[in-house]
């Protein structure tokens, strides 16, 4: 399938590892033009090196408000097809074993910077009348995952936030869609599985095994299982789809919403 993306300028945010770095890598492999961000400059140029001609990078932290400034500045005056909303998640923790001030640290490291990358976003897309934006959050958006009270709480006001403005822009060519993935085979799991196993006394493969156990098709996934739909959501074949949720997560989540 042609996805329509040649030469088109994506910005990934988060694209240094992980789930970002499959979905830029895929955007490349299509010949797109993708701004990579992150805050390792190292494994950015490693992967500028590999897609020399389509690749850009900004190294920065996306979740300040300098960042998202020089994200923009960088843009320009050319026209931006799509952008993929991604980063770490707050430390793992039950509710009684959090403090007030790791709150206010959530709402900033899950909630605030989207809000205000949108807000600098958004004007460029309308101006187009075109644009795809995807946020990478978490399987706990619909089915709390245990020990992670400050994800499962701020990624809610995220959909939130992102299926009001959906219903706000949807008339203007944009889309904004929640990818929510589930136990991926990534350097946030293996922290997530090294946290449980502290905690629990259990070995880090046991834990991993009970992971895996979670879901229907007993096994983790690939970040490359998750890039191929975001890569979608941000091709203009996606025009139909706005403000859901959509979750890839083995069959993790049991409820039907």
């Amino acid at each position: 399938m042609d996805l329509v993306i040649k030469k088109k300028l994506f910005v990934v945010t988060g694209s240094s590892s992980g789930l970002g770095a499959a979905i830029a890598k895929l955007l490349l492999a299509e010949g797109a033009t993708v701004l990579l961000n992150a805050r390792s400059e190292d494994k950015l140029k490693l992967l500028q090196a590999d897609f020399s001609e389509n690749a850009e990078v900004l190294v920065g932290d996306i979740t300040s408000d300098a960042t998202i400034s020089e994200l923009i500045r960088k843009i320009g005056d050319r026209q931006l097809s799509g952008i993929l909303v991604n980063a770490g998640g707050p430390p793992a923790s039950s509710f009684i074993a959090t403090e007030m001030q790791e709150w206010d640290q959530a709402y900033h490291t899950v909630l605030r910077w989207k809000v205000k990358l949108t807000k600098a976003i958004l004007p460029l897309m309308q101006n187009n009348k075109y644009g795809r934006i995807v946020y990478i959050e978490s399987a706990s958006v619909k089915q709390p995952i245990e020990n992670l009270v400050l994800s499962n709480s701020l990624r809610l006001a995220v959909v939130g936030f992102v299926k009001t403005l959906s219903q706000e822009v949807a008339r203007e060519g944009i889309t904004l869609n929640v990818v929510a993935p589930g136990y991926h085979n990534t350097s946030r799991l293996q922290g997530l599985i090294q946290k449980k196993s502290e905690l629990t006394g259990l070995s880090v493969d046991q834990v991993k095994e009970a992971f895996m156990n979670q879901t229907l098709v007993g096994d983790l996934g690939e970040a490359e299982d998750l890039a191929t739909l975001a890569v979608w959501l941000l091709s203009p074949h996606s025009k139909y789809v706005t403000g859901q949720t959509i979750t890839i997560d083995g069959g993790l989540v049991s409820n039907t919403l």
